[in-house]
């Protein structure tokens, strides 16, 4: 007879129990299949005081003890095994590359205002919604929608809300969507229209000046940004500053951001670099219909490779008394501008 169990120490306590019979001693072991009678017809020395055993300490098994023995081994664990349910708890072993993948795939999204506009522009992108009881009635077609289509929901509060949405400025509303990736300029180009202004942003990251960029854009009706990295524009800081108005601006990506100006310069737009200390200023410029204008970041502004490219190089101009404009407040100006000539 045999069992097993754990001990503290993690390893798997084995106990066997001897035969009290007189005819078990020197038999076989049925576990290990040694033992058993001596060849030359002689009975195998039973335990007695003279076997050492325990530590070293010569011991016979007094009448009433235990007639257990414990060993103590570590439990085998085969290295190549991996989890497998096998269906029993309805649990089935899920790849952890699938996962990061599927991470990689998707974002949170919040604020009231944005998340409105992303259900009406692209309900199919949702995989999953939170909301506060309060939001939910300024929501109830978008909760129709996701019961009819099993897109899960959850109506939570505020500290739940926080937590799914990784920040406070919530909105009482958040959403893990799908993001979208960048369309080629090629195709970008054989789609535009006769009057179409793209922005260009070189290495502009943050979320906040991306979001107020995207909703100039969307007030002014330029629809086409061409960046480094698509998913900067899907970041749900960005897309909450835009206050919707990321769901009308599509971004634009190239094999490089030089060769991205490029192939919009052979496509027929000027290609309108932008500074805040050299160049034309903006209210003697002429736009024309199809225009890029190329903004650079706060601290350095335009690369002076990116400079050079440019067929108008243009300037806001003002007091002096700050060094520039916030870049996102410029973005506003120059698409002012562009919009008044052209509108």
């Amino acid at each position: 007879m045999n069992d097993e169990f754990k001990g503290k120490s993690g390893k798997v306590r084995v106990m066997y129990v001897r035969d009290s019979g007189e005819n078990s001693k020197g038999g076989q072991n049925p576990r290990t299949g040694k033992g058993g009678p001596r060849q030359d017809g002689n009975r195998r020395p039973s335990r007695n005081a003279d076997s050492k055993w325990r530590g070293g300490r010569d011991r016979d098994v007094a009448p009433g003890e235990s007639p257990w023995r414990t060993v103590s081994r570590a439990p085998m664990v085969s290295e190549d095994s991996q989890p497998d349910h096998g269906g029993i708890s309805g649990k089935s072993y899920i790849d952890p590359e699938q996962i990061r993948r599927q991470r990689m795939e998707e974002t949170r999204v919040y604020g009231e205002n944005a998340c409105q506009a992303l259900f009406q522009s692209r309900p199919e992108c949702i995989v999953r919604a939170w909301f506060v009881q309060e939001v939910t009635p300024r929501f109830r077609e978008a909760l129709k929608w996701m019961a009819a289509n099993r897109k899960a929901y959850h109506v939570v509060d505020e500290a739940e809300l926080i937590k799914a949405s990784g920040t406070e400025h919530h909105g009482g509303v958040c959403f893990l969507i799908k993001k979208r990736s960048g369309m080629p300029v090629s195709q970008w180009i054989s789609t535009a229209g006769e009057k179409d202004c793209v922005l260009a942003l070189e290495q502009i990251g943050n979320p906040h000046n991306l979001g107020g960029m995207m909703r100039s854009c969307a007030h002014f009706g330029a629809k086409g940004l061409l960046v480094d990295d698509a998913s900067l524009l899907e970041s749900g800081a960005a897309v909450r500053t835009a206050e919707g108005g990321a769901e009308y601006v599509q971004a634009i990506s190239g094999d490089s951001f030089a060769g991205g100006l490029e192939a919009f310069r052979h496509a027929g737009y000027t290609i309108v670099t932008t500074s805040s200390h050299k160049g034309t200023p903006l209210a003697q410029a002429k736009l024309p219909a199809k225009t890029v204008l190329v903004l650079g970041q706060e601290s350095d502004g335009l690369s002076d490779s990116i400079w050079q490219q440019g067929d108008l190089m243009v300037s806001i101009s003002g007091t002096g008394n700050v060094e520039s404009l916030n870049v996102s407040v410029a973005t506003g100006i120059l698409l002012a501008e562009w919009w008044r000539q052209n509108a």
